[in-house]
């Protein structure tokens, strides 16, 4: 004799619980939208969450890193090129940029004194270089860039002149040289900050074919120096 014997309730139930199955998948097919969830949603879940440093803040005259407290922001950047103007920004405020920059070729100059005011001389006549330079207050910072061409014209005494303030590559200076440079008037700057930088315009390797390649030179300065 078979002594198998059906479970009724348990085979009820078991039916029952496939009918629900069933008739929930049928219902959520027919009523979910299918571009509800897509396999690239389903993907995404348990994926480790992505971690995006934030965008850097811009600092002062476009540094890299914020000047220490009690410090002035300064950037001088020579022109490059036929097009590339050369900028010239202190504590944020661009004296000299590509909008208000005349096109000249020469060597430009800015003084800033503490209520930063600035005067610019974008000539490349020596007398009229070396006239600007004496006018300029003690206790005042003369920031230097050359756009194009700034060593034609420029005769020894103006040489000699701007070499008095510091400058131990105005002498060096050549045919469309790019040049820049920051000195003090009556004191003496930090032997730690960038004052100068030069780079001699070399026609088979320069990628604007014949025209100087832009340098710079950035840094901080102390407030109580000025």
């Amino acid at each position: 004799m078979n002594n198998f014997h059906f479970n009724r309730p348990l085979l009820f139930g078991f039916l029952l619980t496939s009918l629900a199955a069933w008739y929930l998948g049928y219902f959520v097919a027919a009523h979910v939208p299918r571009n509800t969830v897509s396999m690239a949603a389903l993907q995404e879940i348990g994926k480790k969450p992505v971690l995006r440093a934030p965008a850097p803040k811009r600092q002062k005259c476009g540094l890299w890193a914020p000047c220490p407290p009690g410090n002035f922001a300064y950037r001088i950047l020579s022109g490059g090129g036929k097009r590339r103007r050369p900028k010239i920004c202190f504590e944020d405020e661009e004296f000299i940029n590509e909008r208000n920059y005349e096109d000249k070729s020469g060597i430009i100059i800015a003084i800033v004194n503490c209520n930063h005011m600035c005067y610019y001389d974008s000539t490349d006549h020596s007398r009229e270089m070396m006239d600007f330079i004496r006018k300029a207050p003690e206790g005042t910072l003369l920031l230097m860039a050359t756009h194009d061409d700034g060593s034609s014209r420029l005769n020894d005494d103006a040489k000699k002149l701007v070499e008095e303030l510091g400058s131990k590559e105005i002498k060096n200076i050549k045919f469309r040289s790019s040049w820049v440079f920051i000195a003090a008037k009556g004191f003496k700057l930090p032997d730690n900050i960038q004052k100068e930088k030069i780079n001699h315009c070399d026609q088979t390797k320069n990628r604007y074919k014949g025209w100087p390649a832009e340098i710079q030179i950035e840094g901080c300065i102390p407030r109580n120096l000025i």
